[in-house]
């Protein structure tokens, strides 16, 4: 499909290469208070997350906020899914699992909470994407997506020192603005829509590339840590995530 930015071969091949995969979710793990909150302001009991494998955030929600969780994607490898279970001390069947193709699928259901963490930045039309979260979505449910700001010093080492997986991801849609709008399009009412996180740097698979590259990741990690340090706050610049929340009006 000419909206994708991946195909499923290439997701095959980047779990594959993953290592380490099934680990125990902490309390603290990345986005907890927002979810946290999302769940308590919302009275959420259901939820499902889109392209999700192998289900970190699904794990989250069942193990510390107890919701009926259902995991959809189109790659999902079943042992290494419910070997993180087993690590997060869950039962196999406590996450509801829909392997399956989001382009070709209806939803059977709808849910109080609908999320997606690193899913929409790869696709070419972002609205359609943002549409085809919202068709799960429980009048007075609520939306919540995160996606990586690769406009910010994050993504120049992407492009820099990992060309083809930049090339994987939507950078125009890497904008709180345009997030923000075609949310409010789709009638639903935007209680955030904003960069999040002071600074970090990753690259995938990072022990492949070069000693100089990664040292020179290392120390620039390190000054950016210490430039928020002093000056707290999040920018384009530097903020390595972006949040969109909103609510589907009843």
């Amino acid at each position: 499909m000419e909206n994708l930015l991946t195909d499923r071969n290439f997701w095959v091949n980047y779990w594959e290469s993953k290592t380490g995969l099934s680990v125990a979710i902490p309390s603290n793990y990345l986005f907890h208070q927002q979810l946290s909150d999302v769940v308590k302001n919302n009275k959420v009991e259901t939820a499902i997350e889109l392209g999700g494998f192998p289900g970190y955030y699904a794990v989250f929600l069942r193990k510390y906020l107890n919701l009926d969780v259902t995991l959809l994607d189109y790659f999902v490898h079943e042992p290494i899914t419910e070997q993180l279970l087993a690590t997060n001390g869950l039962k196999s069947n406590d996450i509801h699992i829909v392997e399956t193709d989001l382009f070709n699928y209806a939803p059977e259901k709808q849910y109080d909470l609908v999320l997606s963490c690193g899913l929409i930045e790869h696709f070419t039309d972002t609205a359609d994407i943002i549409n085809r979260h919202i068709a799960f979505l429980k009048p007075g449910g609520a939306l919540f997506i995160t996606l990586p700001n690769f406009k910010a010093l994050n993504g120049w080492f992407q492009k820099k020192f990992d060309k083809a997986n930049y090339d994987k991801h939507n950078i125009s849609c890497m904008d709180p603005a345009l997030l923000k709008a075609i949310v409010e399009k789709a009638g639903l009412q935007v209680k955030q829509a904003s960069y999040f996180g002071k600074f970090s740097l990753w690259l995938e698979n990072e022990k492949d590339k070069s000693i100089g590259v990664r040292l020179f990741k290392k120390v620039t990690w390190l000054l950016g840590k210490v430039l928020t340090k002093v000056v707290p706050f999040e920018s384009k610049q530097l903020s390595p995530y972006i949040i969109i929340e909103a609510k589907k009006i009843s």
